[in-house]
């Protein structure tokens, strides 16, 4: 199942999207949790008991600014949540 965390507004869409199906499996030992510099994501429990990453509720409305010093603009010519998840699970929609 797609996860999809985040806002749409006047100047554009902003969300990140989890692969729970690959968050599963993650051999990464759940790298993306220290890797984002914003500490954004946390492990949960979902409704098929298992235990998947997701963006902290504090962070879904504010995506864009909480992610700028990791865009391209912010010197990163990788986002390093993207990096760490070597299942591929997590995606970025701008």
């Amino acid at each position: 199942m797609i996860a999809n965390y985040g806002y749409k507004d006047g100047s554009g869409e902003y969300y990140i999207s989890i692969d729970t199906d690959k968050c599963i499996d993650c051999a990464a030992n759940r790298a993306c949790l220290t890797a984002c510099p914003k500490e954004m994501f946390e492990m949960i429990t979902d409704d098929y008991d298992d235990e998947v990453a997701w963006v902290k509720k504090s962070n879904t409305r504010t995506l864009a600014y909480d992610c700028a010093e990791c865009k391209p603009a912010g010197g990163h010519t990788s986002l390093p949540c993207t990096t760490a998840c070597t299942p591929g699970a997590i995606k970025h929609s701008w």
